[in-house]
């Protein structure tokens, strides 16, 4: 089973002027949650660690894991508000985001919450805000030492500098993860803004060597490029008719993980071996799926059977 740990929340989009205002609609939404949705839409098992408001938008929240069939089993219920996510988008359907979350449920996951994941755990996947604000980084960390050595680790930073403006913290978050990850994916974007004008083979070969065994870079429309210690695999984009990009990245890595479960490499040290062709057959089959999202409105994730 799959334990995809983070924030669940509502993005909110802007849909027309009215004469007294403005009409939006609120979505769920949270990188880990599209994460999550995306993996039992692709017919994996799958459990959400994360916390969830008391509150109205957390019932909404909650309903929604029960009709995609991602287990609540340790979801915590607090008494705080559910982050709202105001989502803009640009010409391209880039989206650039505004969060209201001080105080909200999404970052207060106590600790006492790791007694709720289940022993079946077979993989852990990280990612976006929820590893650099507290207390929810501290819990998390605390499942990935408990569960170190058993399971395998996915990690996507996933950067949102308007919830966390340092990007030292980020970075030091990456830099904790690193020895502790098996499959680490990051955009282009994130990497820029990590890290500069640094070369990404280099920075690759750098995080092979501190223990990732695959390393993942997503461009966008352009493909995607991954490395092991042994191969470097380079795949395109789909075309596609670009409604937005929301939830793009949660699509691939979603799909990236069901491959992995589907041919039998979802363990510590089965990433290692991966050959270049198994490798880009993987990174085809996500690319493929992050494209009919970026052709739909939000983040909705396709299904099984629309993948081949």
């Amino acid at each position: 089973m799959f334990i995809v740990c983070g924030e669940a929340l509502m993005d909110v989009f802007a849909t027309a002027d009215t004469p007294t205002g403005t009409l939006m609609d609120a979505r769920i939404g949270g990188s880990p949650l599209n994460v999550a949705i995306g993996l039992a839409r692709l017919a994996q098992p799958v459990a959400f660690f994360g916390a969830l408001s008391a509150g109205f938008l957390g019932d909404r929240l909650a309903r929604a894991l029960a009709e995609e069939g991602v287990s609540a089993e340790c979801v915590a219920r607090l008494d705080a508000p559910t982050t709202l996510g105001l989502v803009g988008l640009d010409a391209r359907g880039v989206p650039s985001y505004a969060f209201y979350g001080e105080g909200c449920a999404d970052r207060l996951l106590p600790l006492a919450a790791l007694e709720s994941v289940p022993a079946a755990a077979s993989a852990l996947h990280f990612g976006s805000y929820a590893m650099v604000v507290e207390p929810v980084a501290s819990t998390q960390r605390a499942l990935v030492e408990r569960l170190l050595g058993r399971v395998l680790v996915a990690y996507d930073p996933n950067i949102r500098l308007n919830v966390e403006p340092d990007l030292q913290r980020w970075r030091d978050a990456l830099a904790w993860m690193l020895p502790r990850t098996h499959l680490l994916k990051i955009s282009d974007e994130d990497l820029g803004l990590l890290y500069p004008g640094q070369a990404p083979e280099a920075l690759a070969a750098a995080w092979l060597n501190a223990g990732v065994e695959l390393v993942v870079l997503t461009l966008g429309g352009d493909g995607a490029t991954a490395w092991t210690d042994s191969v470097r695999v380079d795949v395109p984009g789909r075309p596609v008719a670009v409604i937005d990009t929301v939830g793009a990245g949660d699509t691939f890595q979603a799909a990236l993980l069901t491959w992995l479960a589907e041919h039998g490499r979802l363990v510590p040290g089965g990433l290692r071996t991966l050959n270049a062709a198994q490798l880009g057959e993987g990174l085809a089959f996500s690319a493929g799926a992050a494209a009919i999202t970026c052709g739909r409105r939000g983040a909705d994730m396709p299904r099984r059977d629309e993948l081949t």
